[in-house]
Parts: C-alpha cells; structure tokens; sequence
C-alpha cells in the first residue's frame, strides 16, 4: 500500500510538473501584441524618465520661489576682541589700555509684507511654467508611443518583406531549373536561360537587403520598447480617427499638449513683466531679533531684543532693472510668435497625417486588386510557357509584377497603421490614459503637492518627500 501510495504520488508530482512546463511555454509562444509593445515603451523609455525630472525640477522652481514669501530665520555667533585706551587722571603717568573679548548670539527673523506683488508674480511664473513642462511632458510620450507603433509595424514590415522575398527565390529557382529542362530538350535558347539565373541572383540580392532591412527594424524596436522582438501578431483593429478633418484640427488646437504648452509659456512671460516692473517699487519688511552677548571676565549677560518695520528701494542700479522689464517684454514677444508657428504646425501636423491615411489606405485597396490580377496573369503566362505560346521573358515579367503588388500592400497596411496613429498624436490624443494601456499613469501632479509649500526636512511632508527621492533614485 505504501509503494502504491508513493508511485502515485510521484506520477501525481510529475503530472504537475508537466502541466506548469506546458502553461510557462504557451505563455513564452503567445505572440507580442502592439499594446504589450507600447506598454513596454512606456515603462522604459529613457526619455520619459528625463523630461520627468525635468519637471521635477520645475516643481521646485516653485518652491524656491515661493520662499521669498515666507519668514527667514536665521542665527549668527560672534566673537569679537575690542580695545579701548584708558586716561588716567595724573598728567605725569603714561596711559594705560583696557582688552575685552566678547561673545554674542543672535536669532534674527525676517519676513517680506509688501512689495507690491513682485514676488506672487513670480511665483504664478513659475506655475505657468510647471504647466508648460507637464503638456511638454505629455508630447514626450506621444513621440515615444508613436516611436513604438511605427517600430511595430517596421517588424511586421520587414518580417513579410523576407517573407516574399524567400518566396520568391524559391518561385525562380523552379523557373530556373524548368528553363534548363527545356533549354535541354531545345525548347529554349541559352538566353532564356540566361535570363532566368540573371532573376534568381537579382532576387537572392534583394533576399538579403530585407533581411537587413529586418535586422535594422529589430534593433529600432529594441530602442523604442526596450527589448527584442519575439514574435509578433497582426496589428489590432485601426484606431477610431473620424473622418471631419476641421472637427480634428479644431480638437487639435484645444488639446494638443504642444499649444497648450505654447499658452502657458505665454501666461509665464507675462507675469514674468509684472514682476519685474513691480521690483522698480519699494519693499516693506518685518525685522525681529533677540540675541545674548558676554563680556570674557564679566559677570552678566546682557540680553537684547529689537523689532524694526524696513522699507527699501532701488533707486539706481546701472539701468538692470529696466533692462529685466524690457528682456521680459522681448521675451513675451518671441512666446506670442512661438504660440502662432505651434498652432501652424498643429494644424499641418493633422492634415499631414489625414493625407497620409488616405493615401495609404486608397494605396492598400489598389494593391489587393492589383495582387488578384498579377497572380491571375502569372498564373496564365506561366501556363501559357508550359504550352510554347510565352517564353521566359514572359514569366520572369509575371512573376515580378505580382511581387511589386504584394510589396506595395505590405508598405501599405503598414503605412496605414502608422498614419492612423499619426492622427492620433497630431490630435493630442496618443497618450497611455487616452489609449488605455495597462500601466501605472504617472501623475504629474504628485511631487508638485509635495514640494510647493517648501517643506520642512524634518515635518511629515518632509520626510514624505524624503521617501519618494529615495524611490527615485533606486529605479
């Protein structure tokens, strides 16, 4: 009973190894599909993770600026050794002299009540500024997603070049070894013969420039989604694009993150002038010390204290601070141009890329009624060959022509997925969120709310913060 027990166990243990070994395998055979291709770009996209620090930085340009708001703090620590001359009374005596070091430590606060917005300009500045980087951000991904699709679809490309191009060396290698066959029987000449070698190398030349052609392909897609390819499956269904293309250049011009980067760029600038024309104004401060001093040999302290209202203002400073309104005014000029050439070119972007569509899809159905018709003449001539009534000229031609036509649809539905997908990103509309994809969405947001108020190293917030560079810096 007990060996019975044993055996059956083992057979069990082995049931299941062989069942976990066939499960780990069909999961290696599943083909990649173009959404674990964008997953993977997403997730490991170099440039992602340097516009995301850029934008880190960004943040706290914010709470730099918006220090200048708050109380500063400060201590000093001195040590000072004084000397003083003491007169003595008798005229016939010689002077003396009097040494005393003293020690002193002061807590001295300061806090900015007014200076007519200089610095709340500022700090909305730099706000704008953050929005414009988040929106570049957002356009970063859009390149890396399309950087993606179009790798994708360049494998998939590449794979069916080889494809027909392997095909075809087989198709003209029995052309070749049936010319011969006649060419022996006298049925041909040494030129028809002559011809079909000439197709066969031809054809082996092109073999081997797609098969570079899919190297290169495999590599652009190793750079794009952070790994080889294995094997791939057929694109998806096309995206939904619509067919107005005002409605998209309208959609485009609300949405894009380029032009909405573009606006915000425009909104810093201009505060960027308020803010330097209110620094012309004078500055209202709040100052408040309290600090200890000892004289070295004394028997006290002497404590002090003071509380003082400051205004200030520059009155001449070598013309600087008229310089920064105008270099702010030029600034804002170029923005406002830079805000028009982006619309321009959102809109080129979204006709661009409809042109494209339409052109690769009225291309695609061309090409399958010129596939059907080319096999159907090879198919004929090829027969016709057989018969004596075509000669090998004839049937190399064929050949050929049915293999333009099935290239040119490859290119085709190729080009069509990526101009679909093109529309997409002209729109503003090629992002993870917009697409789905099954990834973490990083929130723009979440280091900005940490760091905007300038937090305290050792508050809650701060050690919050603490955490999440830490984090940072192990990915």
């Amino acid at each position: 009973m007990q060996m019975s027990s044993l055996v059956k166990l083992r057979r069990a243990a082995g049931v299941t190894v062989l069942v976990t070994a066939l499960a780990i395998t069909g999961r290696l055979a599943e083909a990649e599909t173009l959404a674990d291709a964008l997953v993977g770009a997403y997730n490991h996209s170099g440039l992602l993770e340097q516009q995301r620090a850029v934008l880190r930085a960004a943040d706290e340009d914010v709470a730099a600026a918006a220090s200048a708001l708050k109380p500063v703090l400060r201590w000093t620590a001195d040590l000072t050794q004084s000397y003083r001359e003491v007169p003595q009374l008798n005229v016939l005596a010689t002077s003396g002299s009097s040494n005393s070091l003293t020690a002193s430590i002061n807590l001295i606060a300061e806090v900015l009540v007014y200076d007519f917005g200089a610095s709340a300009f500022r700090v909305e500045a730099t706000k704008e500024t953050v929005l414009a980087t988040r929106d570049t951000l957002l356009n970063v991904e859009q390149q890396i997603l399309l950087r993606a699709v179009s790798a994708y679809m360049g494998v998939i490309e590449a794979s069916e070049f080889v494809a027909l191009r392997q095909n075809n060396v087989r198709l003209l290698t029995q052309e070749l070894r049936a010319a011969r066959d006649r060419f022996e029987v006298g049925e041909v000449t040494r030129t028809d013969v002559a011809l079909a070698e000439a197709q066969l190398a031809n054809a082996r030349s092109g073999l081997a420039a797609a098969q570079g052609t899919l190297l290169r392909a495999q590599e652009e897609y190793r750079t794009a989604v952070g790994r080889k390819p294995g094997r791939l499956s057929g694109p998806p269904s096309l995206p939904t694009i619509g067919g107005d293309i005002q409605a998209a250049k309208a959609l485009a011009v609300r949405q894009h993150p380029l032009l909405r980067s573009a606006q915000h760029q425009v909104a810093a600038a201009e505060l960027l002038i308020r803010s330097n024309e209110a620094a012309m104004a004078p500055r209202v401060t709040l100052n408040g010390s309290v600090g200890v001093s000892e004289e070295f040999g004394g028997s006290d302290f002497n404590r002090n204290a003071s509380v003082g209202l400051g205004v200030n203002q520059t009155i001449y400073q070598g013309g600087r601070l008229s310089s920064d309104v105008r270099r702010s005014m030029a600034q804002r000029d170029a923005q406002r141009a830079n805000l028009h050439v982006v619309r321009f070119d959102v809109e080129q972007a979204v006709g661009d890329a409809y042109a494209s569509f339409a052109t690769a899809r009225a291309q695609l159905e061309a090409s399958e009624r010129q596939i059907r018709a080319a096999r159907i003449a090879f198919r004929g001539v090829r027969e016709e060959a057989t018969l004596g009534a075509r000669t090998t000229l004839d049937v190399l031609d064929a050949e050929q022509s049915l293999l333009d036509a099935q290239s040119t649809q490859v290119s085709a539905r190729a080009s069509l997925y990526i101009a679909a997908y093109s529309v997409l990103s002209a729109t503003g509309r090629l992002t993870a969120a917009h697409l789905g994809l099954p990834v973490q969405i990083y929130d723009p947001a979440g280091y900005y709310n940490l760091v905007k108020d300038s937090p305290a190293k050792n508050s809650r917030q701060g050690r919050q913060l603490d955490r999440v560079l830490r984090a940072l810096q192990k990915d």
